[in-house]
């Protein structure tokens, strides 16, 4: 018989794997700046090759951006959010929009067949905050709670594939939305998420995505006026 020789992990590959993790678990928060390299190689008993080998590598995968003078940031809280992220922000609000009519229409359609109470009640809440926002015309609470309820809706769809799928757009959907903002103002329509609710409240399929089709077609014709 013949023995396979065991190979240790490369050291660059092994340090990968740790910041990796690092940034998914949430000890670095998305868009936060993650300690210096001095840090980073004290903690991690690493040489400055080893460790930049490893920051270029996440930076590859779109999880880290390398700002020079500034320090190191996280962008993405896994390969396939910084991937996607890098792959839709090459891509104007229009198309955005049109993924999104996929993305969001499908999850309201699923979110009205499984949606938990619990995750109503969460929606629900939601709303009331966004609402609250829109009324003292603060934009940046109205943003998070307008993503936060989206994303809400595609984790109620009980696929945690278009959960995890939706979740890492989540960047380029906000800039996107800010983008139209700056043009159409808050934006804010009680008609398009509140009727929404509703629809996945009382098992409605049909009017739910409809409910979502409406409300970003509104959105694709906001941008040709």
């Amino acid at each position: 018989m013949t023995l396979t020789p065991s190979h240790r992990e490369p050291l660059a590959q092994e340090v990968t794997g740790k910041l990796r993790t690092a940034i998914s678990s949430g000890l670095w928060a998305l868009n936060e700046r993650i300690p210096s390299e001095q840090v980073l190689m004290k903690e991690l008993g690493v040489s400055r090759g080893t460790l930049r080998e490893a920051l270029r590598a996440l930076a590859h995968a779109g999880m880290l951006e390398v700002r020079r003078g500034d320090g190191t940031f996280v962008r993405a809280t896994s390969e396939i959010a910084g991937a996607t992220a890098k792959l839709l922000s090459q891509h104007g609000d229009k198309h955005v929009i049109e993924v999104r009519l996929a993305l969001d229409s499908q999850a309201a359609r699923l979110a009205a067949l499984n949606a938990k109470e619990t995750e109503i009640r969460e929606m629900r809440a939601l709303l009331a905050g966004r609402r609250r926002a829109a009324e003292q015309q603060d934009t940046q609470a109205w943003l998070a709670l307008d993503w936060d309820f989206h994303l809400a809706v595609a984790r109620a769809s009980g696929n945690p594939l278009l959960g995890e799928l939706y979740e890492s757009f989540g960047s380029v959907f906000i800039s996107s939305l800010i983008s139209q903002l700056g043009d159409h103002g808050l934006g804010y329509h009680p008609e398009g998420h509140e009727d929404l609710l509703a629809a996945i409240e009382a098992g409605d399929q049909e009017s739910a995505a409809a409910s979502v089709s409406q409300h970003l077609d509104s959105r694709l014709q906001s941008l040709q006026d």
